[in-house]
This record gives structure tokens, C-alpha cells and sequence, in this order.
């Protein structure tokens, strides 16, 4: 059967008409809605620049080296013409221990923050010089050896460094005197005897620096305990702690690493291996700030504006009163600027309370306005009860990082039954 239509006024109020205006009005919204994230991810860049900036200042993130014993070696001419090279002959310990405590402060500038520390650290142990045979290609420098630790930044240092060897006190020197191992750090020259001895040492270290501290398995055992009073530690590197205890209080760890979990050997000459690259410790995480949820919130703008319009569909099926879409548009506009009040104010206050001033303050205004446009309290408090659940369930699925998808995927189904139900219920009513 043809249907035609002779009176224009009846075509516009077409109800197919109007949804599909609104469909493209939504998409039209998504340009807001991205520059919006872009406003986003800039200040969110505004942020990090600042926290690289308190970083250089302060300290950059350390990592921890050492102590290793460095012994010069001379290459044993094989021909005339052949001139002797002197390489280092690296020697790590036989056992390692290192005990830390870290202090972590935040760091302001302006609305931005930056987590730094100071660091007490307690290092041990001893080496045991390898049979001369070794290195039986060489001559061994016995009275040219120094110890180096190495350290990533340092500017970190606090106070004097001294290393008990034995029985004797040595005072730091700035730097090392070779980089097969490190770039920078301290060294101490204290000559050795022959092979076969055994050496044991101890440091206490104050280092600072910021967002983690990392340490290097030098040792054939190496042992390693730290804690702080930080809640919300995130463990790094080659190896993850054996033991750890992490509550509102702060953490605490313990790492056991031997030289099989390693891939070099407690000595060799010259840049043959890096050590470092084993690497482990932790970084002092700071919880997902406003700026990522702001732009996760922001991700699901399109799903916010088409549940307010299918509730606004609703209020016109249940009237049999039609919206016009002059309305839907100055709704939407408010949907939209709740992403921006969202992160304007979580940056002065943070996401959760952000959240809440900025959702009441829009579904407030959005229930006003319909009631007010439709002269029907009813209306107004029906569109508040909906509002509040619907943005109840973004924040919930803002909240759920490990079940988010899964909580988004109930609660559309939930919502499409929904729409189903009343569809037919109307359809039934209608006939």
C-alpha cells in the first residue's frame, strides 16, 4: 500500500523523521566531543612536562649499581710489534645484601604534582678475588684496583660516601674512572693483594630521587629488602619480589636473585656484558589521576548523549507530546560541557568529587530545563531518577578498570531490554 504525504507540517513531525535528525545530531556532537578530549590529553601533557621539570630539578629516577671491584689487567705481548693495551678486569661480589627505606614526598607546582623521595640505603656483602689463571692472558695491576658504584643521577647524592673494606674507611670520589659498567656514579681506590682474597665490605648510601628506585643483581646471592610508606608501590624490572606486603600503610618487599637467574658471569674484562640491563625495584605509582579518567569519561560522551535521548524519546511516548529538537540540541550542548567542568574541576579537586559537583550540576539543570519546557514537575523529577542511574553507571564503569567491559556489556543489554519492553508495551497500548 503507497502512503503519500500531502501535508509537509505532518512529515516533520514524523516520528521516523525526528529520530533520524537526532542520530545526526549525535554524530555532529562528536566533533565537541573530540576537541574536548584534545583539550584533555594537552593539559594532561601540561602535567607530565611539569613532572619531567620537578624530575631534573630533584632527581631523576635512580638506579642503583654496585659496588663492583675494578682491577686494571695488561695484555701480554704475543709479537715485537705488538704494544701492551690495559683493559679492566671486573669483579663482582660473592655476596650481595642491600636494605633501603624510602621516604616519598609530593612535590607542587601550580595545579600540578610530582611524587619524589630520599632514600636510605644499607649495602653489604664481600668478593672473592678469582685464581690469577682467570686471566692468565693478562698481567694483573694489583695496586691500580678501585671500587665503583654506580648511579644513574648523581645529583641524588646526599651527604658523604664512605665504604668500610674491611677494617679500612674509604671516602668517595666523584665519577668512575672506567664506563664498561656505568656513566656515572662514585668510585673508591683501594689497591688488593693477590687472588684468592676475600673482601668484605659495607656502605650506607642517601640517595634521592623521583617516581622509582630501581637496584642491580650484582651479586652471586643477591638479597634485597625495601619498604616505605607509600600505598601504592608498582614493582619493576627483570625481577619481581619473592615476598611483599602492601596495605594503606606503605609497602614492603624482598627480593632474592642468584647469578643463575643472571645472563653474565661474576667477572670478566672489559664492556663484555651490561649488568644493569637485569635491573629491578619499583616506582612509587601515583592512583590513575583525574586526566586519564576524565578522557575515559569522555570515550563514553556518544553512549551518555543517546541514553538521554532515548529518555527523552520516552517522556514523548509516554505524553504523546512532541520534544522539539531544538531541545534535544541544548541538551546535548550541556552533556557536552559536562566533560569539560569535569576536568576543569578535577584538577583543582580530583576525578570523585569532580565527578559528583559536575553530574549533579548537569542533570539539575538538564531536569529544570524539561520540566520546565514541558510544564510537568512529574516530568522533571522522572528525568532525574533516569539521569542519576545513568551516570551512576558511567562512573561505576569508570571505577571497574579490570571489569569495566564486561559491567559496560550488562548494562547496555540491560538497557536494550529495557527499550524492548516498553517498545512492545506500546505497540500494545497503541492497538
Amino acid at each position: 500500500m503507497k502512503i503519500e504525504i500531502t501535508d509537509p507540517a505532518k512529515w516533520y513531525r514524523s516520528f521516523t523523521v525526528k529520530l533520524a535528525l537526532l542520530a545526526v545530531l549525535g554524530l555532529l556532537l562528536l566533533i565537541p566531543l573530540q576537541m574536548i578530549k584534545e583539550i584533555i590529553k594537552e593539559r594532561q601533557s601540561n602535567a607530565d612536562e611539569v613532572r619531567k621539570e620537578i624530575s631534573e630539578q630533584w632527581a631523576a629516577k635512580q638506579c642503583f649499581s654496585g659496588p663492583v671491584l675494578n682491577i686494571p689487567v695488561r695484555t701480554i705481548p704475543t709479537e715485537n710489534d705488538e704494544k701492551p693495551v690495559i683493559q679492566i678486569w671486573h669483579i663482582l661480589p660473592e655476596n650481595l645484601e642491600i636494605t633501603g627505606n624510602l621516604f616519598p614526598e609530593i612535590r607542587y607546582r601550580s595545579i600540578y604534582k610530582s611524587v619524589v623521595y630520599n632514600s636510605a640505603l644499607k649495602i653489604s656483602g664481600y668478593f672473592v678475588i678469582p685464581a690469577a689463571e682467570v686471566v692468565k692472558e693478562y698481567e694483573i695491576l694489583w695496586e691500580g684496583a678501585y671500587y665503583t658504584a654506580g648511579i644513574s643521577d648523581n645529583r641524588g647524592l646526599k651527604g658523604d660516601i664512605n665504604m668500610t673494606i674491611d677494617s679500612a674507611t674509604l671516602s668517595a670520589e666523584p665519577g668512575v674512572k672506567d664506563r664498561d659498567l656505568f656513566e656515572s656514579g662514585v668510585s673508591f681506590t683501594s689497591p688488593v693483594r693477590n687472588a684468592g682474597q676475600k673482601i668484605g665490605f659495607k656502605m650506607d648510601i642517601n640517595l634521592a630521587g623521583s617516581e622509582g628506585l630501581e637496584l642491580t643483581p650484582l651479586g652471586k646471592i643477591t638479597v634485597t629488602h625495601l619498604k616505605s610508606d607509600w600505598p601504592s608501590p608498582g614493582f619493576t624490572g627483570s625481577f619481581l619480589p619473592v615476598v611483599r606486603t602492601v596495605d594503606k600503610t606503605g609497602f614492603s618487599a624482598d627480593w632474592e636473585v642468584t647469578h643463575l637467574n643472571r645472563n653474565y658471569p661474576q667477572n670478566w674484562v672489559g664492556k663484555t656484558f651490561q649488568p644493569m640491563e637485569s635491573a629491578f625495584g619499583l616506582d612509587l605509582v601515583q592512583p590513575v589521576d583525574h586526566y586519564q579518567k576524565s578522557w575515559r569519561s569522555a570515550r563514553y560522551g556518544i553512549l551518555i548523549i543517546a541514553l538521554t535521548f532515548l529518555v527523552l524519546v520516552f517522556l514523548e511516548i509516554r505524553r504523546k507530546e512532541a520534544i522539539p529538537v531544538f531541545h534535544y540540541l541544548l541538551v546535548s550542548l550541556g552533556l557536552v560541557l559536562f566533560f569539560s567542568l569535569l576536568n576543569a574541576l578535577g584538577e583543582q579537586i580530583g576525578f570523585n568529587a569532580a565527578y559528583l559537583i559536575a553530574s549533579v550540576a548537569t542533570i539539575s539543570l538538564i531536569s529544570w530545563f524539561t520540566g520546565s519546557m514541558l510544564k510537568d514537575k512529574k516530568t522533571a523529577w522522572i528525568v532525574l531518577g533516569l539521569l542519576m542511574l545513568l551516570y551512576t553507571f558511567i562512573f561505576v564503569l569508570l571505577t571497574l578498570n579490570d571489569y569495566a567491559y564486561l559491567a559496560g556489556n550488562i548494562g547496555l543489554f540491560v538497557i536494550l531490554a529495557v527499550i524492548m519492553f516498553q517498545l512492545v508495551k506500546w505497540t500494545a497500548i497503541r492497538k
